[in-house]
């Protein structure tokens, strides 16, 4: 069973978010929180696979309670819930640790392959909002960095894996970088997860804001080429 912890300040959403959970035969709804502080408390108490994170809240915001949450040494998966308008908000989420971020308008089906997905490893981002959020860092001419640590470690990627974050910070998933740099898609993986081992990072998505942060991609269209 994956374990899941919902987080929202409006009960109404809580409630809703529960019963389409719990539709699922391998899903459990372990606790339910109001606020950032009581996601903290519940999480601790409960330990779920994955956190399904307002951003909006009262007391303690969803981006304070995620970058808690992510210094525990059993930290929980994190899914941010958004609406469209939210980049800043994103970027935040994602900085702290947020595995991926999900909006708030989509199907019961959408939001259990997702619980799904983040629970099996994969990084869950909406395309059009990643590549959105990465063309916006992109534009920026002296953004500074969210991953100092990281940046300075960027000299011990080989070219190759450097070639690799700079696609990862175009947004595209492994099979359209395989396809753009002809390998295969196990390949492209390796690569990814050697990189983030190498930069001590979290997930891709924080690579791709690196990347994108650092000027390492190719272009801001991800389509171009």
């Amino acid at each position: 069973m994956i374990r899941v912890l919902v987080v929202d300040d409006q009960p109404l959403i809580r409630a809703g978010t529960r019963a389409m959970l719990e539709s699922a035969e391998d899903i459990e709804v372990v606790g339910e929180a109001a606020d950032g502080a009581e996601a903290v408390s519940v999480c601790r108490e409960q330990r779920p696979d994955v956190v399904l994170m307002d951003l909006r809240m009262p007391r303690v915001d969803g981006v304070t309670a995620t970058a808690q949450l992510k210094k525990d040494p059993a930290a929980p998966l994190v899914l941010a819930l958004t609406t469209f308008n939210d980049d800043q908000l994103m970027i935040e989420a994602l900085t702290a640790g947020a595995d991926g971020f999900l909006l708030k308008q989509l199907t019961p089906q959408d939001l259990i392959s997702a619980v799904r997905a983040v629970n099996g490893g994969a990084s869950v981002l909406n395309t059009e909002l990643s590549r959105r959020i990465l063309r916006r860092l992109s534009g920026r001419s002296a953004a500074p960095t969210s991953f100092p640590g990281a940046a300075e470690r960027i000299d011990q990627l080989s070219e190759r894996e450097r070639e690799v974050l700079g696609q990862v910070g175009l947004g595209l998933n492994n099979a359209e970088i395989a396809e753009r740099l002809y390998m295969s898609v196990s390949t492209v993986k390796t690569y990814v997860s050697r990189t983030l081992t190498k930069l001590h990072l979290d997930n891709r998505v924080q690579a791709a804001l690196l990347a994108s942060q650092l000027h390492l991609t190719p272009g801001d269209d991800p389509t171009a080429g």
